[in-house]
């Protein structure tokens, strides 16, 4: 029906049916366009489960978009480019055929409608897909654990197709776009491909186990094996040395070894040293990989003054980001938690900070922990300067009759006073959490002298934390001296941060140093297996 506006002249009819019948040149559909709708509209309709045919289709959909890999009748450059972009995602530890790169390698001489448009469309389906998984990875870190609290940013999949467009470089659009900006994502990189050439011609031979191999010893069959053992991947210079004896040469070889892999310095092969020299280097690829994974999930942007705590290290740093270059300006070891208590991944902000503290203890550690020493003797807690309380009030823990008393009935609260045995040592960080997880001092000192240190209940305890107080605090004006003379009152007190700072908990196994040494560290928690375990399950699904 013709509708005809008031107070419009009425338009020009057209003289023949036949004229009227045929639709304005700016109204023809272009055949290619409608070829590329046409396929998305089949994958779609045969119940394709491909996350981003829908932004495929608003793309095409709308005229106003040109076409990204196909210029007059034919495959542009960009096109070539980023299939070859794809040809080489194993650089990144992503498989080249999550993104049909020789399919689509295959259709570059294409020259026909329906098959330039197939290519149009595998193609921009396959840049979604390859951003994606450079940005954020090939898994959901909550997937592989519930354990992993942290939610990687996604590219929105319609800005990366509009950002083709105006893209002069595809390598610097389509790679150094998405992937990870920090420096430690490039050496990870690098140390990658170096140690895929390594596994590519052998790797390094497995040394035989035996009685711990200490300096001086002369052992034919074992230290030989140990020497190219280190020569081979760069720990000592190769042909410098040989003989059977466990020489100085060889000590001091071991011990860097060690200090990279995080085992106790002291240039014998004892058990825990032995099991990570034979650790193949496949192996050691496999857990770049990993961590390479992980380095996706981590924020691009942690701050300019952040705290970072390596769970698979038992390690905090504190950073302070310049415009050039990151700087550390405190670090410090940390005891984390044990296999049952596993200290989780996530980044909150620190709000606070707690000098002489009271421990509220957490109601599991008092049924599991302190109820049957109470049943034994009810003076356990004054013993430790434990408060009984009962709706804020104190309760004489001798009155309850503790043999009666199960984890279901058990009602009160048990608190620590403030003081140098206090569980929370002098002094506790505070970054609120659905986890209730926070760092603190400790009476249990001793326990930063150990290589490994997985002991805590969930919690992280850091080394000096006083000097950790005084980086945080002199921020904020606070001399070293303010801080003791709150410390000295004994009562509890709160400073709170004028200016909060980012908290950022990962568990990292695998990096590379500023000087370019990889470091590697024992998968205490198992997230390496379990990581490894999700890839694998997705490449065999082939999503």
């Amino acid at each position: 029906m013709l509708m005809l506006a008031a107070g419009l002249p009425a338009p020009v009819l057209a003289q023949t049916d036949t004229a009227a019948d045929q639709p304005a040149a700016s109204e023809e559909i272009d055949p290619f366009r409608e070829e590329i709708l046409t396929i998305i509209a089949q994958r779609t309709g045969g119940g394709g489960e491909d996350r981003h045919l829908s932004t495929i289709a608003d793309y095409y959909s709308d005229p106003s978009n040109p076409a990204l890999w196909v210029e007059n009748g034919a495959v542009n450059d960009k096109a070539r480019t980023m299939v070859e972009i794809l040809k080489t995602a194993y650089l990144d530890v992503l498989d080249p055929d999550d993104y049909n790169a020789d399919t689509l390698a295959s259709q570059l001489g294409a020259s026909l409608v329906p098959d330039l448009a197939q290519l149009e469309v595998g193609l921009s389906l396959s840049l979604l897909d390859y951003t994606r998984h450079l940005a954020a990875g090939r898994v959901e870190p909550s997937k592989v654990n519930a354990e992993l609290a942290i939610f990687p940013s996604v590219p929105d999949p319609m800005l990366v197709l509009l950002g083709v467009q105006g893209a002069t470089d595809m390598v610097a659009y389509a790679t150094l776009g998405y992937e990870p900006s920090t420096p430690q994502y490039q050496r990870l990189r690098t140390a990658l491909a170096v140690f895929r050439q390594l596994a590519a011609v052998g790797g390094w031979p497995q040394v035989p186990g035996g009685p711990t191999l200490k300096e001086g010893m002369t052992d034919p069959q074992r230290v030989p094996v140990l020497r190219k053992r280190l020569e081979v991947a760069g720990f000592m210079r190769q042909g410098a040395h040989s003989g059977d004896v466990f020489d100085g040469a060889l000590v001091e070889g071991l011990k860097v070894f060690q200090e990279r892999h995080g085992l106790e310095i002291d240039g014998a092969v004892g058990p825990n040293t032995l099991a990570e020299l034979n650790v193949t280097a496949e192996q050691r690829v496999r857990q770049i990989e990993i961590n390479m994974e992980r380095r996706r999930w981590m924020e691009d942007k942690p701050g300019d003054f952040y705290i970072f705590v390596n769970l698979a290290d038992q390690f905090l740093k504190v950073v302070e980001r310049r415009p050039d270059r990151e700087h550390t300006i405190h670090t410090a070891l940390t005891v984390v938690g044990k296999q049952f208590h596993r200290t989780p991944v996530f980044s909150e902000t620190m709000k606070y900070i707690v000098i002489n503290p009271s421990w509220n203890v957490p109601f599991s550690i008092a049924t599991k922990e302190y109820l049957p020493k109470l049943k034994q003797n009810p003076g356990v807690l004054a013993a430790q300067n434990i408060r009984l309380l009962a709706d804020g009030r104190d309760v004489d823990p001798y009155s309850i009759n503790w043999a009666s008393v199960t984890p279901r009935t058990f009602r009160w609260q048990l608190q620590q006073r403030p003081g140098k045995n206090n569980a929370l040592g002098e002094v506790k960080f505070m970054f609120p959490n659905r986890f209730n997880v926070y760092i603190h001092d400790t009476p249990s000192k001793g326990l930063f002298s150990q290589a490994s240190r997985v002991f805590s209940h969930g919690c992280i305890r850091v080394q000096n934390p006083f000097d950790l107080a005084d980086v945080i605090l002199g921020r904020q004006g606070m001399s070293h001296k303010e801080i003791q003379q709150i410390k000295d009152t004994g009562s509890e007190r709160i400073v709170r941060l004028k200016e909060p700072i980012p908290v950022h908990i990962n568990y990292l196994t695998a990096w590379v140093n500023k000087d370019g040494t990889v470091h590697f560290r024992r998968d205490v928690y198992g997230r390496d297996a379990a990581l490894d375990k999700a890839l694998t399950e997705l490449r065999q699904r082939g999503s």
